[in-house]
């Protein structure tokens, strides 16, 4: 399964104060505090740990059937200019992302990232972000499939009613998406 998920690193520093009193302890574990406190980027590592919890979660409900939020459950760490793990209960998702000067896009995929597609992209009309994060998804295939969501709201794809064995992640945050396909 996988997930994925995009910051908008000037809305986010517009939107949300990470340093105002509880945020850190409310969303980070004691190790995740510790980095961010060390980093000589630490706005940036808040947002990349939000991140990488936010792709492991959405893979993580693709085996599920209940929303929750326990973001300090999802323990991240980075292990190289790209990488991170991201544990949960008895789970470990390994993360790939990228980190430009506008944006954050984290993307995971459980069963291997051979036939895995990601792809990250500029929103002119915040208004239309999903519209476009899933016109830009269904570029990828024919005509005649769409994009249903199942009780809990996960993406998944059919073809003349019939749901395809395609894992799908859309993510999108102010004039950013990004999505991830994987063929099972």
């Amino acid at each position: 399964m996988i997930g994925n998920d995009i910051v908008d690193l000037k809305l986010a520093k517009k939107q949300s104060n990470w340093q105002r009193k509880g945020f850190l302890n409310k969303q980070f574990s004691a190790s995740e505090i510790k980095a961010i406190r060390n980093s000589e980027k630490p706005f940036e590592l808040v947002w990349l740990f939000w991140s990488m919890k936010e792709a492991a979660y959405k893979s993580y409900l693709k085996s599920n059937t209940k929303r929750f939020f326990a973001p300090k459950k999802f323990n991240c760490c980075i292990t190289s200019k790209n990488e991170g793990l991201v544990n949960f209960l008895d789970v470990e998702f390994r993360i790939n992302y990228n980190i430009t000067k506008d944006y954050i896009h984290s993307w995971v995929a459980q069963k291997g990232s051979k036939n895995l597609i990601q792809k990250s992209f500029f929103i002119a009309d915040e208004r239309q972000q999903s519209t476009i994060t899933n016109q830009s998804l269904l570029a990828n295939f024919t005509d005649d499939i769409s994009i249903n969501k199942n009780e809990i709201g996960i993406p998944y794809l059919t073809k003349l009613n019939k749901k395809l064995p395609i894992s799908i992640s859309t993510a999108h945050h102010g004039n950013y998406g990004a999505y991830a396909i994987l063929h099972l």
